[in-house]
This record gives structure tokens, C-alpha cells and sequence, in this order.
């Protein structure tokens, strides 16, 4: 995302232009929220095989339209999270001598995070543990926190669980693969609920992918355990999800370092076993802290229904896992971003980047 003075849209002192993929879900999101969106050419070039010939000429494509974008919009400071359509981006705003600040959501940074990192002017991590990432780098690094949506978590627990039709006392797991859904996290799931139903209420997120499951299980259950299923392909006020939920059960995705300390959530994180080691990293670091606990992708089927069972009838261990996961919140951090971006954008005209790789 670009920041500069010559865009249409004017939000605060600046105005945006958010860049993204062709083949993203991110160009409904953005427009929806009334910001103008340009799409460049981009892929994948790590671990593609056959592909990576394919994928660097649509990088190389990616780049002249991303230069582009920065020499006709001209903009003061850019703003990337990683990511291969965002290298293209931060290339061309080093070439242009704009100042560049990388934001890494995940603990460990991914191929293309560390090599924006050494065109950035700052780099903003959201916790402390990434720092180790950056050796010889330190100066640029900056510990901002996940940022989350404002008000997001103004919804009160009792006003949640009533807008949601739930019981008032009984326990809330809430499940949540994602938008398009975690196959065999709901899968497991499924087999849980009998046993979950009987003392608990689920909210499962179940992603539009596997949503005519969702719904086929639900249909199965007997009367009085139906109405404690409170499934959906998914939710746009994800805050009144959260604050209705005693415990989580998700993947580990970046969202989970900022959105459950928000909250004060303990979680059960299953990484994504196909996601590197990214989620596997995140999902350590809070289970080191004693918010969360961490369970297999494979193991799914014969522990999940156990483990969840076995921390909602332990109320002190749930009670320290929560506490733990509020003492890993770190707010403000929209704030901390946008401070280092205002201040990037007030470099005086035509300063030199950072040094070349």
C-alpha cells in the first residue's frame, strides 16, 4: 500500500493507494471500504517447482507496473506486509528513493519479508522475537504489536452472545479455519459436536468451502443439541464472535498473535501443516507463554474433542490461559504503524533509500 498527496481519496492527513494481486481476495475488501485498489502481476517463486520460469517473468511483469504506479502517483512513504506481490511494490519505491517500512505479522519473516527488509528504512515486527530475524539490522526495527480493527472489541460479552441467539452461562467454543475454511479442522469438529453439545455451545466459522458440511451436520443433530450449533460460512462482525467465545479453536495465522490477547482468549492453534514453518512458529509462541495450546494438523481427529473438553472443565487452567493471553497484548499498535509511516513520509524530498542488497 502507497501513501502519497497525489491520490483521490484523502483519509486523515494522507491519502491511499492500496496495490494488490489480480488473483487476491483482497480487491472486494478494499473497495468495499471505499479505498481506490490497483492490481499488479506477481507469484510465488519459493518451493513452485516447474512453475518458478512462469512465475519470475509474471514478477518481472509485476515490477515495470509497479514502477509504474510509484513515478504516476508519486507517493511519500509505501507500506508492504510481505508477500510476492509485494516485493515488486518495494523494489520500485527503493528505485524511486521513496522510504519503505515492511511489517511482519508472523514471528519468523518469509523469503520475500527478508529481503525488503534491506530495502526499508524501518521494519515493524510484532513481537520482541523477531528481532532475531534482522541481525544487522537492529537500528531499522521497530516492535509495534498486530494491529486490529478499531473497536473491534467494544462488543460486551453479554451483548455478543445475545446478538449471536446464545446461552447466557453455558461455555462457547468458538472455531475458525478462515474465510474459505480449514478442511480438517471442521472435519474434526464434526465428529466432536455429539460430544461437545451436550454441555457446550459451538460458533464454527466453517469457511464457504466446506459450509454444505456445515450445514449437513447440523441437520443431523438431535433437536436439543441443534440449537447450541450456531454454524456460518463466515461472520463480518468477527468481534462479537471473539468476545462471546471462552476458548478458540483455529489455525495459527498471524490474526491469532493480535486478535486473541485482544481479547484475552485462550486457544487451541493447529498450524496449517502446509504453511512452512510460520504458523507453527506463532502458535509456539504463545503456547510458550501459556495462552494457547498447540495441536498437530494430523492429530486432529483422535485429541481435539478431548483437549477442548479437558480445558472447559478445568476452570483455573482455563482462568491462566487467559490471563497469559492478555498479557500478550500489545495495543496501540495501528497507531505505533501509522506514526512510523508519518514520519517516513516527512523525510525531506529526494533522501537517499537504504543501501543497495
Amino acid at each position: 500500500m502507497a501513501i502519497g498527496k497525489d491520490l483521490e481519496l484523502p483519509i486523515a492527513n494522507y491519502q491511499l493507494l492500496w496495490v494488490g494481486s489480480y488473483s487476491g481476495l483482497e480487491a472486494d475488501l478494499v473497495t468495499r471500504a471505499g479505498l481506490p485498489f490497483r492490481a499488479i502481476h506477481g507469484a510465488g517463486v519459493h518451493g513452485v517447482g516447474w512453475r518458478l520460469p512462469l512465475n519470475a517473468l509474471d514478477l518481472v511483469r509485476g515490477l515495470a507496473e509497479a514502477l509504474g504506479l510509484v513515478r504516476a502517483y508519486q507517493p511519500e512513504v509505501v507500506f508492504v506486509t510481505g508477500g510476492f506481490i509485494t516485493a515488486p511494490v518495494a523494489v520500485a519505491a527503493w528505485l524511486n528513493r521513496v522510504p519503505v517500512l515492511v511489517y511482519l505479522p508472523d514471528i519468523e519473516p518469509g523469503l520475500a519479508v527478508r529481503l525488503i527488509a534491506r530495502l526499508a528504512r524501518r521494519i515493524a515486527v510484532t513481537v520482541d522475537d523477531s528481532r532475531s530475524f534482522f541481525r544487522g539490522q537492529a537500528s531499522k526495527v521497530v516492535v509495534t504489536g498486530y494491529p486490529t480493527r478499531p473497536g473491534l472489541e467494544a462488543v460486551s460479552r453479554a451483548g455478543a452472545r445475545a446478538a449471536l441467539g446464545l446461552e447466557a452461562e453455558r461455555p462457547v467454543v468458538l472455531v475458525t479455519g478462515g474465510s474459505r475454511g480449514a478442511r480438517s479442522l471442521n472435519r474434526a469438529v464434526f465428529k466432536a459436536l455429539p460430544d461437545w453439545l451436550k454441555d457446550y455451545q459451538v460458533v464454527h466459522l466453517s469457511g464457504q468451502l466446506d459450509w454444505q458440511e456445515a450445514e449437513q451436520a447440523r441437520a443431523a443433530l438431535p433437536a436439543e443439541r441443534m440449537a447450541r450449533y450456531h454454524a456460518y460460512p463466515f461472520v463480518h462482525e468477527m468481534g462479537q464472535a471473539l468476545a462471546a467465545a471462552d476458548l478458540v479453536v483455529s489455525r495459527a495465522g498471524a490474526s491469532a498473535l493480535g486478535e486473541y490477547p485482544l481479547f484475552g482468549l485462550p486457544s487451541i492453534l493447529v498450524p496449517y501443516p502446509y504453511a512452512w514453518r510460520y504458523q507453527k512458529v506463532n502458535a509456539d509462541y504463545l503456547a510458550s507463554r501459556g495462552a494457547a495450546l498447540r495441536l498437530n494438523d494430523e492429530d486432529l481427529p483422535e485429541r481435539l474433542a478431548a483437549t477442548v473438553r479437558a480445558l472447559l472443565d478445568d476452570p483455573q487452567r482455563l482462568a491462566a490461559m487467559r490471563a497469559a493471553s492478555r498479557a500478550a497484548a500489545r495495543p496501540g499498535a495501528a497507531q505505533a504503524i501509522a506514526a512510523e509511516l508519518a514520519q517516513l513520509a516527512g523525510a525531506p524530498a529526494g533522501s537517499p533509500g537504504a543501501a543497495p542488497p
